[in-house]
């Protein structure tokens, strides 16, 4: 079994320092940008991805959160990519139901809540948000029934974190592509008027998505309640997939 520190020192004998440059500018991380000080090895996500299929079977999770900690953004990628294998691996329809892969996925879900801040990029949260917390919101849980799963989500959008609450309207693209709208439609309203961008390309992306997988009539009844009032880049990406003299139409509204 690799360790933590195995890991971090494999994937620092790494780095590429053309590749970390350009990192850093696309992922923000100058003075006043939303990805401020975070620090990059130059690791490509198809590189980070071979590592966590060389390890995710046999990582505790005591490791995992030193991973999670770690200073570097890909580093920290690795171990939300171990907790999404190791939640998927719970999550089949054979073991969904099972108390031992219940327990399993709880465990990982307060993990996940606990470490939720270090998941402080966008690709971070993306990359891990549907796959455990909305995966989790759709199965059999013992900390709590729906009542409780949209607490835990309701905080989170109400966090003053950018990442906490652009996880409980990205998870929703798991809950949708599960046929569930409820949540998208829950989210997407709550964050309607939310001051930054990031925000509004994540309801307006989960919108689409939930027209996409579950019902476009939906999406519609959405778009004429609040059409009028979504920032711009929100009604963009949600009317994407329409067709051209429709989303001439909404653009209009």
């Amino acid at each position: 079994m690799l360790t933590a520190i195995e890991v971090i020192d494999y994937m620092e004998s790494l780095r590429n320092e053309t590749q970390r440059k350009v990192l850093m500018g696309f992922f923000k991380t100058g003075p006043g940008e939303y990805g401020e000080g975070d620090e990059f090895l130059g690791l490509k996500v198809p590189q980070t991805r071979e590592v966590v299929k060389e390890v995710w079977k046999d990582m505790p999770l005591s490791e995992i959160t030193k991973l999670l900690t770690n200073r570097w953004h890909e580093v920290r990628l690795c171990g939300f990519l171990i907790l999404v294998a190791k939640f998927e691996k719970m999550a089949t329809k054979r073991l969904e139901n099972g108390d031992a892969a219940i327990s399993g996925r709880d465990e990982i879900l307060q993990m996940y809540l606990q470490y939720a801040e270090q998941a402080n990029n966008w690709d971070l949260v993306d990359l891990s948000a549907p796959k455990i917390l909305g995966h989790w919101l759709m199965l059999p849980s013992y900390l709590g029934d729906r009542d409780y799963k949209l607490k835990i989500l309701d905080e989170m959008a109400q966090s003053p974190c950018l990442w906490r609450q652009r996880m409980s309207i990205v998870c929703t693209w798991k809950t949708s592509q599960m046929g569930d709208p409820s949540w998208c439609l829950r989210y997407a309203e709550i964050h309607l008027h939310h001051p930054h961008d990031l925000m509004h390309k994540a309801v307006g992306w989960m919108l689409r998505e939930m027209g996409k997988r579950v019902s476009m009539d939906l999406l519609r009844d959405f778009l004429r309640q609040h059409a009028h009032e979504m920032p711009r880049t929100a009604l963009r990406y949600a009317i994407e997939k329409m067709s051209d003299s429709e989303r001439k139409e909404w653009l209009c509204y």
